[in-house]
């Protein structure tokens, strides 16, 4: 089973063997450029927001090796690697999350060049999600439609109830395969009391979330300013370090390495995450097309929240505020998309 976990003070997706294994009495203070865990008043399982890992990482690994080549006398050989995957169960997914999982389903797991083998990871997942009880100061999950509370996408949904009469689970089904599991577990009918907590839990998180970021006409606002000052003046801030494509939970970009032994026996192909920060991954005869800290930051912005609805029918940013928090500088997205509205309807009235 794979959940969350304390590691190298930070809340870790990982394998978990028990209950001790879960990060109780912790939660996560989280604002731009800035992540620190503290411990609670209480012995809450799931009493944080999001940590640096998504589960895109067990997904779409960070690093795989695709086929190898071996010389077999005067043969060459060709070994792919298996496609097949093992069974998972994700614990403590949150709903961010969860639409995340749905985007890469879409642009990984459909049409004529889905990727076979996250579809076999995607397969045998079977995810457990949990709603979320606290809300970080970098979420804005419900501008985006996509929290705090699990509508769809999971095998089984918890909501954590946790004040002086007690510690309870009140469990959802969202599947076949969860109602089944359901079935075996030595639980009861939740009261109608218990049921409305978790509701009222859910609205105020919601309600406490202050981060907004708003998306009506961002597509095309973003697409029609392509020279607009403000990306020169995060520019001077970026690092183009991709801390923020590497921890968000929707970019799925990559590159392929081949390597060799020096005996000339073997040779092998990996995939591993790349970047559009990196000067070369636009790199094309010639030089790279985006040579500028300005060029590559307007493009993932401008591809997150613009180019993907036109790619894949969604955006692909949910919410989560990972980016905000682990950027080195600070720079939040929806402080320059408010940035670039504000200008451009300036413009408009002058």
């Amino acid at each position: 089973m794979l959940g969350p976990t304390v590691r190298e003070g930070a809340i870790a997706y990982d394998e978990i063997a028990s209950e001790s294994d879960l990060p109780a009495g912790w939660t996560d203070e989280q604002a731009p450029g800035r992540y620190r865990l503290r411990r609670r008043a209480d012995a809450a399982l799931f009493g944080y927001a999001v940590g640096p890992h998504s589960w895109k990482r067990f997904l779409h690994p960070p690093r795989e090796r695709l086929w190898r080549l071996r010389k077999n006398g005067d043969r060459i050989e060709a070994i792919a690697e298996p496609e097949s995957a093992p069974r998972e169960a994700f614990l403590g997914v949150r709903a961010c999350e969860l639409a995340a999982i749905g985007i890469l389903d879409r642009v990984l797991g459909e049409g004529e060049l889905a990727d076979a083998r996250y579809r076999a990871r995607r397969s045998e997942a079977f995810v457990v999600a949990v709603n979320c009880a606290v809300a970080a100061s970098t979420c804005f999950c419900v501008s985006m439609g996509t929290g705090p509370r699990a509508r769809s996408g999971y095998d089984l949904a918890l909501t954590e109830l946790l004040d002086e009469r007690g510690h309870v689970f009140v469990v959802e089904a969202g599947s076949e395969r969860g109602a089944e599991l359901l079935a075996e577990l030595p639980v009861r009918e939740a009261s109608e009391a218990e049921i409305a907590q978790a509701a009222a839990q859910s609205e105020r998180t919601a309600a406490a979330i202050g981060r907004r970021l708003d998306t009506a006409g961002a597509k095309d606002l973003l697409q029609s300013n392509p020279e607009h000052p403000r990306w020169d003046e995060v520019a001077k801030r970026c690092l183009a370090c991709g801390n923020c494509t590497q921890v968000c939970p929707t970019c799925f970009c990559s590159t392929m390495e081949d390597t060799a032994d020096l005996s000339g026996e073997t040779a092998e192909r990996w995939r591993r995450w790349d970047s559009c920060y990196t000067l070369d991954f636009s790199y094309v005869h010639g030089g790279p097309v985006r040579r500028s800290v300005k060029a590559r930051y307007r493009q993932w912005l401008t591809h997150k929240l613009a180019h993907w609805i036109e790619q894949f029918g969604t955006s692909g940013c949910v919410g989560c505020g990972r980016c905000i928090a682990w950027c080195p500088v600070g720079i939040d997205l929806t402080e320059e998309v408010a940035a670039i509205r504000a200008l451009a309807a300036a413009k408009e009235t002058s």
